[in-house]
């Protein structure tokens, strides 16, 4: 895998927010097929890296490279990225195809790439539903289509299958297994230690730190933590 090219490459970052560090000399890489966990509870730093890999955000100091571009100096790498953020961010006043239209045409992507995410993500029937009818499901899917719509070979994804019905979030990791194995990259926020095995790896963040885990490590360093908290309780 060292050979490879790498898709992510993230040395030495530090983000400060009001002079108090976030992210506290965050480094890591990303390959071609592989998709990354970012694991980390409520300010944890989470979204904010996601952010900045995604270009959304500046940071304070340090080097990522992203699809071979200094973030700091070219945003090239966004026409090759699909990114969806935690907070939703469709168009709020449009039905699920106006905002399909309107993100392709932002994308500059041809119209039968619509027809092709709607297809596997099944959104035909949901078309002309206007966005604030959709359970967080259907949304999800959508937010996921709209990602894919430039065929991208990064995906960058925040909380994408949390607290959705069970039809949707196998519809979107069935999507997301030959996006991998035809050789596109994922970085995915996640809270839930449940999610840990559907990751190639696990990235640990906590007090600015990260580290970069096998899932069951994960699991177990999750796993220890809450038997902790319970014996603290026992104890009182």
């Amino acid at each position: 895998m060292g050979e490879q090219q790498s898709v992510v490459e993230v040395k030495d970052l530090v983000q400060k927010f009001f002079l108090k560090p976030v992210l506290n000399g965050v480094s890591l890489q990303l390959f071609p097929g592989e998709c990354l966990g970012i694991f980390g509870l409520r300010g944890s730093g989470k979204t904010s890296l996601l952010h900045i890999l995604a270009g959304v955000d500046r940071f304070s100091s340090g080097t990522v490279e992203v699809l071979g571009c200094n973030i700091s100096k070219s945003q090239q790498f966004k026409q090759k990225m699909g990114l969806v953020t935690q907070e939703p961010s469709l168009f709020q006043d449009l039905s699920v195809m106006e905002n399909l239209d309107f993100i392709a045409a932002l994308k500059n992507v041809r119209q039968e790439n619509i027809g092709r995410v709607t297809a596997q993500l099944e959104l035909k029937e949901y078309l002309r539903h206007p966005i604030t009818a959709l359970d967080v499901g259907l949304y999800q899917r959508l937010a996921l289509a709209c990602a894919l719509l430039n065929s991208p070979r990064l995906l960058i994804l925040d909380e994408l299958i949390k607290d959705i019905d069970l039809y949707s979030r196998h519809l979107i990791i069935k999507q997301l297994k030959p996006f991998l194995q035809g050789g596109g990259a994922c970085i995915c926020g996640f809270s839930n230690m449940d999610m840990a095995d559907f990751f190639d790896r696990v990235g640990w963040l906590e007090y600015g730190q990260l580290e970069i885990l096998a899932p069951s490590q994960a699991r177990k360093k999750w796993n220890n933590l809450v038997d902790s908290y319970q014996e603290g309780a026992e104890i009182e």
